[in-house]
């Protein structure tokens, strides 16, 4: 995924309200662009941290820019939400997700489960008739060298989805949770249940009751990001 326009640089003062953070940028002005991303940023919202910004492209939307990288100890985060689940669907169709190959149609933010909308449905294989239930996890957090967490904070919605995941297997379909690192340095992915343990617990039963769960690793520069290889899971 391509940047849609050239990114800039700046320096970051002060996340705050979860969805505002206030930089300065290299030219020297001060602006308050849009956070995308609800969790916590543990590690990621340092003051004086270099972060870059994309212009906002939305004439309705009422801040000027959108906050899309951040780098921590030479490495880039991708810390906007909004792109994991487009990059997932570009990583299903040139291949690089193996384990969801084979699908001829797929579907972003179909309706199911109990007023939930799944990330990604696949349907039309050509290897079985499953139908294939995707559930897309950003991943930003890492509190050791090359490890990378999920999740920064306490997500009853992530758990909620766990537990849909499961009634869809339950039901004769198939069902995958794919973690995607916004990183740069890591190289393994484990689940933070010392933050969140029922998170950690309702997982441990979806993937008991067949649901699938994967990893990807993406390569980020202030151009573009690419998902790129399979992380190994630690559980």
């Amino acid at each position: 995924m391509k940047f849609e326009h050239k990114l800039i640089r700046g320096t970051l003062i002060n996340r705050y309200k979860r969805f505002l953070a206030d930089i300065m940028l290299d030219s020297g002005e001060t602006v308050t662009a849009h956070c995308a991303n609800s969790g916590s940023m543990m590690g990621l919202k340092d003051e004086g941290n270099i972060v870059w910004v994309s212009p906002q492209t939305n004439p309705k939307a009422k801040l000027k820019y959108k906050w899309e990288l951040v780098e921590v100890d030479g490495s880039l985060i991708g810390i906007n939400t909004s792109h994991p689940n487009r990059l997932v669907q570009d990583a299903i169709n040139d291949g690089t997700i193996t384990e969801l190959e084979g699908y001829q149609n797929l579907r972003r933010e179909m309706k199911y489960g109990q007023n939930s909308r799944i990330d990604i449905f696949l349907s039309g294989s050509s290897l079985n008739d499953l139908n294939c239930y995707v559930e897309v996890k950003s991943v930003t957090l890492s509190r050791k060298k090359n490890i990378a967490e999920f999740p920064d904070s306490v997500t009853s919605r992530g758990t909620k989805h766990l537990k849909e995941l499961s009634q869809m297997v339950a039901d004769g379909h198939r069902a995958m949770m794919v973690y995607l690192i916004q990183r740069n340095d890591c190289t393994e992915f484990r689940i933070a249940a010392d933050i969140d343990p029922t998170y950690a617990a309702a997982l441990d039963a979806a993937l008991y009751d067949g649901v699938e769960a994967v990893c990807y690793g993406c390569n980020l520069t202030n151009k573009e990001i690419i998902v790129e290889q399979r992380i190994p899971i630690r559980l």
